[in-house]
């Protein structure tokens, strides 16, 4: 019941599902392991190392097969290498979709990225909009504000006032 009520607060686990947790991360590290297995074969057969030594390996094989006393012969060349080109088959026939699963690999980093980089574009897109907004916000506060030379002038304009006053003040309290 315990581990119900766990699943249930879970995130990554839809509710009323139940996995088994070693189940499931040992299922994801082989998967994982396998994909990086397939990733560095097609690392690996893309290299010059390699078609130097699958060069050499033929190359061997030939001269093995064409030149050894006819006992020690395993893959004659009457019969135009059979066992080589059944190698050679082989290893292509391999190659083949551990270079396709490698690069089908490569294309879901490849979708995660861009899906990432488009949501971070949005994210950037949305900021720069809200700071934007803000920036006029100010502007049109700031352009409301009072400038010191618009204090000074309302200033000198009570000043003037208040003296005229001061003068019409004495001019009645005078005669």
């Amino acid at each position: 019941m315990a581990r119900a009520e766990a699943d249930d607060r879970r995130f990554d686990t839809p509710k009323g599902i139940r996995r088994s947790p070693s189940f499931r991360i040992s299922g994801d590290r082989d998967r994982d392991r396998f994909g990086r297995f397939t990733e560095w074969v097609a690392r690996a057969m893309g290299t010059p190392w390699f078609l130097l030594g699958l060069s050499l390996f033929v190359v061997l094989w030939i001269v093995w097969n064409t030149f050894a006393p006819g006992d020690w012969q395993f893959d004659r060349a009457d019969y135009g290498f059979i066992a080589l080109t059944l190698v050679l088959s082989l290893q292509a026939s391999y190659a083949a979709p551990l270079i396709l699963l490698a690069q089908n690999r490569q294309d879901d980093r490849d979708r995660v990225q861009i899906e990432q980089d488009r949501q971070r574009a949005e994210r950037n897109l949305a900021d720069t909009e809200y700071l934007a907004r803000e920036v006029v916000a100010l502007r049109l506060v700031v352009r409301d504000l009072a400038t010191k030379e618009f204090m000074r002038q309302e200033l000198r304009q009570v000043l003037e006032e208040l003296d005229r006053r001061d003068e019409e003040e004495s001019e009645r309290a005078a005669p």
